[in-house]
């Protein structure tokens, strides 16, 4: 259950100043895993400068539910 709601849209969408008042998302954790492999690839030329390196973002995938408005 996740209470700090920042907009809820749908026929007549209610944006908060910061969060919409009395809103909760309850939202179901489907996995959590790493994304693809990103290169990180520097290199200044004629110097013998070269640096690679990998990332790989680690994520949460994740279902809504449903959202109530108080």
């Amino acid at each position: 259950m996740v209470d700090e709601v920042l907009l809820v849209g749908g026929d007549s969408p209610q944006i908060g100043q910061p969060l919409v008042s009395g809103a909760s998302v309850s939202a179901e954790i489907l996995g959590q895993d790493r994304g693809k492999k990103i290169i990180v690839f520097k290199m200044k030329r004629r110097k013998g400068y070269a640096r690679k390196q990998g990332h790989r973002q680690k994520f949460t995938e994740i279902k809504i539910d449903s959202v109530q408005l108080g």
